[in-house]
């Protein structure tokens, strides 16, 4: 199948980036967003930082038919936009989103569904302005496990536009890392209303997101997977030691964070294997607190 047209859902900063990566390498994109982002975007995108553009898109606030579907919105908003995505042709559904479970919401209203990780750096400087802020990796593949031609497909797609990707057999387990390695990063910064670097910098931090580390490797150790936590949360953490997380950033602005779907996923798998998830739990709710707050 020859891709022509492929669909950002939810052209926020992530989506923004990916969008004007592949319509640089000669796509045809549709970029899907409301509000303000959307009004700016009918004047244009500017990509800054890595790569300098400026470029007309197609902006529309409501999805329609596309060859692939990068879906990048919030976690908390899937549900809404999987519904919307059920009244179009979307082709291969990807999601590249944070936290666990979009997957299985989109499977519900959409034929094809793919997973995705990606650790690419984005950031909104203004409306219609992101920042390509980070070069990474990306990740895409089947939830079963298999190895497929869409998988392939996809990360023929990113990789086109200059992405470095990837089509794996184990993106659950990958999916699973990035909440675990968040869900050790993002809440402390936020709470604390601190830089990544902090974390790892600060022994008392330190001791709370090790913890959170700890239960998330526990967790993912009764789902077959073992992965050294710890280690990866010190390492990203160092990484994006002058990075402020996004949950940070959103309690920032006032906005509603992704927790529920990071610490809050972890406590849910949780108790379904009988692991008590103490500190996700204290902070799941300890952010639940700040949010009720806003």
């Amino acid at each position: 199948m020859r891709v022509q047209r492929v669909q950002i859902m939810g052209a926020g900063a992530l989506g923004s980036l990916v969008g004007a990566l592949i319509q640089l390498a000669g796509y045809d994109v549709i970029f899907v967003a409301r509000g303000k982002q959307l009004e700016a975007l009918k004047n244009g995108l500017r990509v800054s930082g890595l790569k300098n553009a400026e470029l007309k898109v197609y902006c529309t606030s409501q999805p329609e038919d596309a060859d692939i579907t990068f879906v990048t919105v919030k976690a908390y908003d899937t549900e809404t936009v999987a519904k919307k995505l059920a009244e179009v042709d979307a082709g291969v559904v990807c999601s590249l989103q944070n936290g666990v479970g979009n997957e299985e919401i989109l499977a519900k209203y959409c034929r094809k569904v793919l997973g995705g990780v990606t650790t690419y750096g984005a950031n909104l400087k203004d409306y219609g302005h992101v920042v390509y802020a980070g070069e990474g990796y990306t990740y895409v593949g089947e939830m079963d496990g298999r190895v497929s031609g869409e998988a392939e497909m996809v990360a023929d797609v990113l990789r086109d536009a200059g992405i470095r990707a990837e089509a794996v057999e184990d993106i659950e387990f990958r999916i699973w890392a990035k909440a675990v390695v968040n869900a050790a990063i993002n809440p402390i910064t936020a709470i604390c209303r601190v830089k990544n670097g902090e974390v790892v910098r600060n022994p008392h931090l330190w001791e709370v997101a090790r913890a959170v580390a700890d239960e998330g490797r526990q967790v993912m150790a009764r789902m077959g997977y073992e992965f050294d936590a710890a280690s990866e949360v010190r390492k990203v953490a160092e990484m994006t030691a002058e990075n402020r997380s996004s949950m940070l950033q959103d309690l920032e602005r006032g906005k509603r964070t992704e927790v529920e779907f990071i610490n809050g996923a972890i406590v849910k798998k949780g108790e379904e294997f009988g692991i008590d998830c103490a500190v996700n739990r204290t902070l799941l709710n300890l952010v639940r607190g700040v949010e009720s707050g806003l």
